[in-house]
């Protein structure tokens, strides 16, 4: 069952129920959650999306009104979404090109079109492995002025 046919709008999920929610992949959650508010000093921000491509519960993390990245809860994994906009690309394909990213997120990140607003990077977070991987996208997106 989807997290938003378990919470609608009205009802409102605890950080436990999202927790509950990702099963297995908790630690990765946790891991992450604590990286981006120690590091960034970012508190998250429980939002709800009509969006059909991915609706329901999210969690927003957003550093001086820019977005660091949002987490989709799903079952036992988690979506991360990052942007990369027009500032950040070449600094990411110069990384992709460096090995800094895994096979998955450079594959990724070749298979979506640029768009006026960038790329939106959809990254199924299933695995530690990707963790680091978000923390570079992230960390370039924070230090591109």
């Amino acid at each position: 069952m989807k997290l938003h046919e378990l919470f609608d709008a009205d009802h409102i999920p605890s950080f436990e129920d999202i927790r509950a929610y990702i099963g297995y992949a908790k630690p990765i959650w946790d891991e992450l959650l604590s990286y981006i508010e120690q590091t960034y000093k970012a508190k998250p921000q429980l939002d709800y999306s009509k969006c059909s491509a991915q609706p329901g519960w999210n969690l927003k993390y957003k550093k001086n009104s820019k977005s660091l990245c949002t987490l989709y809860p799903m079952p036992n994994y988690f979506i991360a979404l990052v942007v990369v906009g027009a500032k950040e690309e070449n600094e990411v394909e110069l990384a992709i090109e460096a090995g800094m990213f895994s096979a998955y997120v450079k594959e990724l990140y070749q298979n979506t079109a640029f768009s006026a607003m960038g790329r939106w990077l959809m990254i199924e977070v299933k695995h530690k492995e990707t963790l680091n991987d978000i923390k570079g996208l992230i960390e370039i997106r924070v230090k591109s002025k």
